[in-house]
């Protein structure tokens, strides 16, 4: 039997492959375009998948196809995507194509050639307008953003798949995840790895709004452990938050990342919301400009997730945010020195 995985260079997806060459000892079929995912996160200390991944878009329909058809696949992990907001929001028809598009030629292929279990890697952005904490996956959601919507699009079709077809599909709404491995180069990293980023650098970070705006994060490796056992349980249709039911506001995750990190006297530099998506001059551009009660809402979110349900597949939150933290600051502290060492020698 095999799994297959998208998105297996990326953050989560590489570290999926990893867990589940560890412990499952199964046939793996990683599958990835390379287009946000990295060389350098398939590489582990006692393993090496570089040559081992297919680099292949989703949307090839005819080489997914041969994929699922060639090989008795157990279950999916279908986690490629276009995942920055801001990527989304500045080329929608791109983010529909691959999200949305790319999702249904996924699950068309498990649906053919008999994939046992689907488990499709969606957001707690979906809630972006929730105002009822914690957020629970029972309610209704009416996200905004093009990127949520692509995502609570796909969720809907994933419900169509098991109501038409009878498969087991699970949809995952991961909270902020944080961990080894994040990228930490990009032009917009996630709020941790942009923390060490900054800090290593002696820089004061910028953080957009007052700050006090509070989040929910989650550890890669505590998400690893309930996406398994849902890729091993679902049955039938299920949406299941991925978070840790818990908040931080990001003035206080600025000095926490700071104290572990052993240094003071950087403190934030706050400013307005506006400057947000600054480096996408797109979407202030045109006969119509990005709202800026939307870009205020998504910069100043509130975000928890009821995380219950994860706990009916067995699981359990095993790291603490330090922890976590200490883990993540020293990966993404190696990753940085190694980059700039790179750049100098050029």
């Amino acid at each position: 039997m095999s799994i297959v995985i998208t998105g297996a260079a990326g953050f989560i997806g590489s570290q999926l492959a990893y867990r589940l060459y560890k412990e499952e000892k199964k046939d793996l079929i990683l599958i990835d375009n390379f287009s946000y995912g990295s060389e350098d996160n398939l590489i582990f200390d006692d393993k090496d998948f570089r040559d081992e991944i297919l680099k292949l878009d989703i949307r090839d329909e005819k080489q997914i196809n041969e994929i699922f058809k060639n090989n008795k696949v157990e279950t999916c992990y279908h986690i490629a995507a276009i995942t920055p907001l801001p990527d989304c929001q500045s080329n929608p028809s791109e983010a529909i194509d691959v999200n949305v598009r790319g999702t249904l030629i996924m699950l068309e292929a498990a649906r053919r050639y008999g994939c046992q279990r689907f488990v499709f890697a969606s957001t707690s952005a979906v809630y972006e307008n929730d105002y009822d904490f914690p957020s629970q996956e029972k309610r209704e959601v009416f996200p905004s953003l093009i990127y949520p919507n692509t995502k609570f699009t796909c969720e809907r079709f994933c419900q169509s798949y098991v109501d038409c077809y009878g498969m087991n599909i699970a949809c995952l709404r991961f909270a902020n995840v944080y961990g080894p491995h994040m990228d930490c180069l990009r032009t917009q990293p996630p709020v941790v790895a942009y923390l060490v980023r900054e800090y290593l650098n002696g820089r004061h970070p910028v953080l957009h709004g007052d700050g006090s705006q509070s989040r929910d994060y989650i550890y890669v490796e505590d998400l690893l452990d309930l996406t398994v056992l849902v890729g091993e349980k679902v049955e039938g249709f299920d949406i299941v938050n991925v978070g840790s039911n818990t908040t931080i506001s990001v003035n206080e995750l600025a000095l926490k990342v700071q104290e572990l990190m052993g240094l003071s006297n950087l403190e934030p530099e706050c400013v307005e919301s506006s400057h947000y998506w600054v480096n996408y001059p797109d979407l202030y551009q045109g006969a119509y400009s990005i709202n800026q009660e939307v870009l205020d809402h998504e910069v100043n979110k509130y975000t928890q997730l009821d995380n219950r349900k994860g706990g009916s597949y067995g699981w359990q939150i095993k790291h603490d945010l330090d922890t976590g933290l200490k883990k993540t600051i020293a990966y993404t502290t190696k990753v940085l020195k190694e980059h700039y060492e790179q750049v100098a020698t050029k």
